[in-house]
């Protein structure tokens, strides 16, 4: 298998100040591409830009449209059309097959499902053809939205164990104070140790798309966690790829600090689809987080068993004091889980392999 990575574009980046989608940017970005497949790169390209390739293709029959919600679908339908036909057209000039993926978060919600599409892709991956994922914009509408599609990036790293993650956004990274201040520089190695989150988004970073830095922020950091390195980096760059992958290293890098297994990977994309959730006690607490064990939830440590939720089903773990601790697979339904909770001798409720701390 070679080695993976996913690249995902902004609406900003592809889209010229009308909007509309700018066909010189996308030309050179599907040539960096090119010649990373060329070099041996397997590329998935998680791409925005469906309404904005709606909104050059507005029509009389379009403006007829009032209700918000169906206007922005409508584009999305008839601009994701040309959106992909713009991808197959210039990936086809480097020699190159491109397929259409379009996503809602619903894909993640079970195991099923996410096996299927993970099948999928790999198969596009290994015959050397170029994914391009979209968030189904048709019909993701409210609980059904993804973040953004950083989120929906970060989702595809971990489906795909990819070496690498690029963000590639309107900004040459992430800056440590006000863009506006002449002393900011961009961060080139985040830190966990060294930068704090909400310092770094209140000094004025930028807003990026639908989730902005905030977001792209908490996407970088969760997805290097499970073993995946992510860069955010200047998209409008003529030679951006080239920079992130040679010695100078653009943009701003956030190393591997972990890794997961792919049914935590899952997990982890599974967590707010959660169907129910348990309440534990403060021991089963300090066992789950002590990082020199690897300890799987017993029904022993529950105190509480909230919602209706069935074997296999994801749930929430919750402290006792409230904080979400993560998540993971039932192994009981939540009427067994309830009976058994407090008992000792019984078998896990949720077992290490299947649990993701957060």
């Amino acid at each position: 298998m070679g080695k993976r990575i996913v690249v995902k574009i902004g609406s900003q980046v592809l889209c010229g100040a009308d909007g509309s989608l700018n066909r010189d940017v996308l030309s050179n970005l599907v040539s960096q591409l090119a010649g990373l497949h060329a070099a041996g790169w397997q590329v998935l390209l998680v791409s925005s830009g469906a309404v904005a390739a709606g909104m050059g293709l507005m029509t009389e029959q379009l403006r007829r449209i009032s209700d918000p919600v169906a206007r922005k679908q409508v584009l999305a339908a008839t601009g994701q059309v040309r959106l992909m036909e713009t991808y197959r057209e210039l990936f086809a000039q480097q020699a190159l097959t491109v397929a259409q993926v379009l996503a809602t978060k619903s894909d993640f919600q079970t195991r099923r499902h996410y096996l299927n599409m993970r099948g999928c892709i790999e198969a596009l991956l290994t015959a050397g053809i170029v994914p391009v994922v979209n968030e189904n914009d048709v019909v993701s509408v409210t609980e059904l939205m993804f973040t953004d599609n950083d989120e929906l990036a970060g989702l595809m790293a971990g489906m795909v164990n990819a070496e690498l993650l690029c963000l590639l956004s309107t900004v040459p990274g992430v800056y440590d104070g006000d863009p506006q201040n002449a002393t900011t520089q961009c961060i080139k190695r985040w830190d966990d140790e060294r930068y704090q989150v909400e310092d770094i988004v209140s000094r004025g970073t930028s807003t990026l798309g639908r989730g902005g830095m905030n977001s792209k922020l908490a996407i970088a950091r969760k997805v290097a966690r499970l073993g995946t390195e992510v860069v955010i980096a200047d998209g409008t760059d003529p030679q951006i790829m080239d920079k992130i992958l040679g010695e100078n290293q653009a943009g701003t890098r956030f190393p591997v600090i972990g890794g997961a297994s792919p049914a935590k990977r899952w997990l982890a994309s599974a967590d707010d689809h959660a169907t129910g959730s348990v309440t534990i006690n403060q021991g089963a607490e300090d066992a789950l987080l002590d990082r020199n064990r690897m300890t799987s939830l017993l029904p022993v440590g529950v105190d509480a068993v909230d919602g209706h939720f069935d074997r296999g089903d994801v749930i929430r773990i919750l402290s006792s004091s409230g904080r979400i601790l993560g998540c993971g697979q039932a192994h009981y339904d939540s009427e067994e889980a309830s009976r058994l909770m407090g008992q000792r001798g019984q078998k896990p409720l949720i077992h290490y392999d299947y649990l993701y701390l957060s």
